[in-house]
């Protein structure tokens, strides 16, 4: 796949980048019974803003994906179509299985129609094929990776991304994530290998604020621009500095790179590096 830019015609195309979607067979979703409706609500929680600059948007069905497949073991499936799916980064693939049964699965790059799919403890080597971390050799990259065994794919799932198998010795095995964090896995977790689709992704350029708006973002205003009374920064005469010790979130905490985190999880003992200090190493 490639980006493309057009020529700017007009006022909106100028900067304006977009994901060529050669890789995509299906126009329309495939399947409705795998279609669900998914209701908006403009970022509040009983009618109070939970989640600022959140709002309007393109309506769309979720996509049910099966980011598991365990109890479709053993059985053989078919890639009959790559379809786009507006409520993630990457393309999704749909699968048809040998016992006749149709789903939704994230596709790999470089999927096609006619691949063969399969998710089974131990399975052939091949990209998109998912099973047990214990079956694949170390160095493969790999995504849609499982955390808590039987949970499904938690990690590793959006546009162009994959994590490395690092290790196997020991109980667990060990791999490194994009983030550089490397993260201590139960070995009979699955994971699917090769590198999630869409990797260009992140070379989009949105270009005009109308093309935000359909992806259900609305604008965002600096906190010195506004009043003493909607923000901490506000108020002052013209382009007046914040004034204060440091920046401070609407709601008064530390903002701008300082880290507020205090509790700490059951999953950070899993954790060998960490993100923070792989990217002091870089």
């Amino acid at each position: 796949m490639a980006v493309i830019t057009r020529k700017p015609t007009t006022n909106g195309q100028r900067d304006t980048s977009y994901v060529d979607r050669a890789q995509v067979t299906a126009k329309k979703p495939s399947v409705k019974g795998l279609l669900k409706k998914s209701r908006k609500n403009a970022g509040r929680s009983n009618g109070t803003i939970s989640i600022r600059h959140r709002g309007g948007g393109t309506r769309s069905h979720y996509r049910m994906v099966d980011f598991n497949g365990t109890d479709k073991l053993g059985i053989p499936g078919k890639v009959t179509a790559i379809e786009y799916d507006p409520k993630r980064t990457c393309h999704i693939a749909l699968v048809v299985f040998n016992d006749g049964e149709k789903r939704y699965i994230l596709a790999h790059k470089n999927a096609a129609v006619g691949d063969a799919y399969i998710t089974d403890t131990k399975a052939k080597i091949v990209d998109g094929n998912r099973m047990q971390i214990q079956n694949i050799p170390v160095g493969y990259q790999i995504h849609n990776l499982e955390i808590t065994p039987n949970k499904g794919g938690q990690v590793v799932r959006s546009a162009g991304q994959s994590a490395t198998l690092i290790s196997l010795d020991g109980d667990k095995a060990q791999v490194q994530l994009n983030s550089g964090e490397t993260r201590l896995v139960e070995k009979t977790n699955f994971a699917t290998i090769g590198t999630v689709s869409n990797e260009e992704h992140s070379q989009v350029r949105i270009g005009k604020a109308g093309r935000k708006r359909h992806m259900g973002r609305r604008p965002q205003v600096r906190g010195k621009a506004m009043n003493p009374c909607d923000h901490p920064h506000g108020g002052g005469e013209g382009g007046s500095p914040i004034g204060m010790a440091y920046p401070k979130t609407p709601w008064g905490a530390h903002a701008l790179g300082v880290k507020t985190r205090k509790r700490k999880k059951a999953s950070d003992a899993s954790i060998l590096v960490s993100r923070h200090r792989a990217k002091k190493k870089r």
